[in-house]
């Protein structure tokens, strides 16, 4: 176990992982511990393809994927059902998905100086949006749920 990760690329996959590139596909329980291991092991994986821990990349990256894992836990739990973390690298940059098994709660970002400015939650899409070069979500292809993805670019690829 290891600490947090990457920050996106932009890449014309339209929502799904590139198939050549070295890729992370792990299945975690819908729970906070899950949630918790998938921001670590994710920090892994990026250190280990030489995104190194404490750079800005890293950090973004780790942050994205904790905030997705964290949506997939609060909104998307259904009992019973995991989550899926996959992450891919490619030419310039690294595409986080986090797919749940529940369709019917969708994902709403939050614009700035929209909402409720004293809650304790409800930002994690404004910083997946803030941090990521692009972000979005999809039914997901293989059953019931959907998969949320982020881009993020990675300075020197």
């Amino acid at each position: 176990m290891t600490s947090e990760t990457d920050q996106c690329a932009t890449q014309a996959t339209h929502g799904r992982l590139p198939a050549s590139a070295p890729d992370l596909s792990l299945r975690f329980s819908s729970t906070q511990r899950g949630a918790r291991l998938a921001r670590r092991l994710a920090g892994q994986w990026l250190d280990e393809r030489g995104v190194p821990y404490g750079s800005d990349a890293h950090d973004a990256v780790t942050l994205v994927v904790a905030e997705l894992c964290a949506n997939a836990v609060r909104h998307g739990h259904v009992p019973g059902r995991d989550f899926r973390l996959g992450m891919a690298l490619g030419p310039g940059g690294v595409r986080a998905e986090v797919t749940d098994t529940r369709a019917e709660r969708l994902p709403v970002p939050v614009r700035p100086g929209e909402g409720d400015t004293v809650a304790e939650s409800g930002r994690g899409l404004l910083l997946v949006a803030a941090l990521a070069d692009r972000w979005g979500w999809e039914p997901r292809s293989d059953g019931p749920g959907k998969t949320v993805w982020a881009e993020c670019r990675l300075p020197g690829r």
